[in-house]
């Protein structure tokens, strides 16, 4: 089972999004857009460069937006090809080709434990990633990529881990490596009170797991917030099956808070030609008048 190749990724988007009310009171903040990409295509563009060919995305009320934005859209599709938008028509196909993409409704933001569980069936007895829609990873190799390489290499779970400043690390997950190297870990704790980290070690957002895991979720408990926590549970997979850390390196931006949406919208567009050397003036002369 451990040397069955990783086909399928799980992407929770059920949150309610309300750091960024009032934007999504009627809109999933998974679709707000980084210059002209929602942020969620970011996430599917990841997992299908990095060889995943089957998707999940675990959404919630009001979500229907992302699932037309995965779909084939006849009506704007013959607009462009009637007007002679080659190149707009093309990208608009794209986005419905990308991947294998099924949806299932959460029911209630019961927890990130909780999310991944609700995709059990799609899974199957098979390793599968999760992504998280909140983190922007780029690099310039795909980090879920190299953590199914890893996971290949090593026959165990993978958790992507940055370091963060110690007085941050009770926003994150945190692992406690293990002595002797190699990135296998002696634990992990969500949330650790200020003070009590093991490490400045915090999860990323990206996950491959074993299947297994899902009958440590059936039975967990709530944990931190009355939710079903999915630390807690890869805690206890971590006592049976040692897994391992893959510390990525590259920039990472939590799009689910409005400062890293903002850096994350700033950097994207400095990435662009079309873009850069316009964004670059606005912002010297900007400052300039500060």
């Amino acid at each position: 089972m451990a040397h069955t190749r990783v086909r399928k990724a799980i992407i929770p988007a059920g949150g309610l999004g309300t750091r960024f009310l009032p934007a999504t009171k009627a809109q999933p903040k998974e679709m707000l857009p980084l210059i002209d990409k929602p942020a969620i295509q970011y996430i599917v563009e990841e997992a299908v460069a990095s060889g995943i060919e089957s998707i999940m995305i675990v959404s919630g009320r009001n979500k229907r937006a992302i699932e037309d934005h995965f779909d084939k859209s006849f009506e704007l599709e013959a607009e462009l090809e009637a007007s002679g938008k080659a190149e707009m028509l093309e990208l608009v196909r794209g986005i419905s080709h990308l991947a294998e993409i099924v949806y299932i409704r959460q029911g209630a933001p019961l927890g990130l434990g909780h999310a991944v569980l609700c995709a059990r069936r799609f899974v199957g007895d098979e390793p599968f990633a999760v992504l998280l829609g909140d983190d922007i990873l780029q690099s310039r190799r795909p980090c879920l990529a190299e953590m199914i390489e890893l996971y290949e290499e090593r026959a165990s779970s993978v958790v992507a881990v940055m370091d963060v400043p110690w007085d941050q690390t009770h926003k994150y997950g945190i692992v406690d490596l293990a002595e002797g190297g190699g990135g296998r870990l002696k634990g992990l704790v969500e949330k650790p009170a200020p003070g009590e980290a093991p490490s400045n070690l915090a999860i990323v957002g990206r996950y491959v797991l074993e299947p297994g895991i899902f009958e440590l979720l059936e039975h967990a408990k709530p944990g931190k917030g009355g939710e079903i926590q999915l630390t807690d549970s890869l805690q206890r997979l971590n006592l049976t099956n040692p897994m391992t850390a893959f510390r990525f390196e590259g920039q990472r931006y939590d799009v689910g808070d409005k400062l890293g949406f903002v850096q994350a919208t700033i950097d994207l567009a400095l990435r662009r030609g079309d873009l850069a050397d316009d964004v670059r003036r606005y912002m010297i002369e900007r400052l300039k008048q500060d």
